[in-house]
Formats: structure tokens, C-alpha cells, sequence
């Protein structure tokens, strides 16, 4: 799928190979063997944690 229109920026990830296993793992269970798809629930669930420590920290503060 073409995305250029959407400007986004891209990211690349260095992943070691017990993360890949996880995402592996993920998308088998979860997304009908795509990896793609693991990775972004994976990314979702790293974003929602990361917004929920930094609203703590703030509550704390």
C-alpha cells in the first residue's frame, strides 16, 4: 500500500531476537501469522503504557 500522502514520518526498530519471537508469537495467535499487525499492537501497548507512567508522574508531582 502506498502511503506517501499521508506524510508521515517512517522509523526503523532494531529488534533482538527474543522480541522477534514475541512478535512472532503475536501475530500467529493474535493476526493470522502478520507480523505487521503484531507490531503495531506491540507499539500501541508500548504508547499506552508510556502515556500512562508520564500521567502518574504528573499526578505525582
Amino acid at each position: 500500500m502506498h502511503q506517501d500522502h499521508l506524510d508521515m514520518e517512517s522509523v526503523t526498530l532494531e529488534l533482538d531476537e527474543e522480541e522477534l519471537e514475541r512478535i512472532d508469537d503475536i501475530a500467529f495467535a493474535d493476526h493470522r501469522d502478520n507480523r505487521e499487525a503484531a507490531i503495531r499492537e506491540l507499539l500501541d501497548r508500548w504508547l499506552k503504557e508510556r502515556e500512562e507512567s508520564e500521567s502518574e508522574e504528573e499526578a505525582t508531582a
